[in-house]
């Protein structure tokens, strides 16, 4: 629901993010002046539907980053424990899980990474309508078919960079205040 609500604000960071100088310039190139010009500019000229334009492409990124974020530290967290590695109730384990999940995440994360970009950055006509792409489905497999399968990987590294510290500083704390909760509540 945050993800889809948030959209708007998504697109445009987007959009700015891409602009740069004619010289050095890629793709479509929108001509905004900050984030609220933006908005305005947008909601003016395509209605509400224009400020979501793309939203239904970042869907996907955050429901599969948050379930594969869960469920591969609760399931590595599980198997560690299982296999004793560390000693029963270390620290270490919530922390190795963690890690296992960060990488988990950017990689089934970044070909929506990829994907929603695209939405939300190619060009539109006069209704809003993007021009390049009729949804993720058709961006997936375009995508693939011109780039290839290392296409839809493109910023991993900065990706992991970002959501690799996240998930292991989020998942980890987490986990050590749930320790400390049920330690002084029993």
């Amino acid at each position: 629901m945050g993800a889809y609500l948030g959209s708007p604000i998504y697109m445009v960071k987007t959009h700015l993010q891409a602009q740069a100088a004619s010289e050095i310039a890629v793709g479509h190139q929108y001509k905004h002046q900050g984030m609220f010009q933006a908005l305005s500019e947008i909601g003016q000229k395509h209605g509400l539907v224009g400020l979501w334009r793309g939203a239904l492409g970042g869907l996907p990124r955050v429901i599969i980053g948050s379930s594969t974020q869960l469920c591969t530290f609760s399931s590595t967290k599980d198997l560690i424990t299982q296999w004793e590695i560390f000693p029963p109730q270390s620290w270490k384990v919530a922390l190795v899980a963690a890690m296992v999940s960060g990488i988990a995440v950017v990689l089934a994360m970044t070909p929506f990474d990829v994907v929603s970009t695209r939405l939300y950055n190619q060009p539109t006509d006069a209704q809003g309508k993007g021009l390049m792409y009729r949804g993720i489905l058709d961006a997936l497999l375009q995508t693939a078919r011109t780039e290839g399968v290392f296409g839809m990987y493109k910023g991993i590294g900065a990706s992991y960079f970002r959501l690799g510290p996240h998930t292991v500083l989020s998942l980890f704390f987490w986990d050590q205040l749930r320790t400390l909760y049920n330690t002084y509540t029993k």
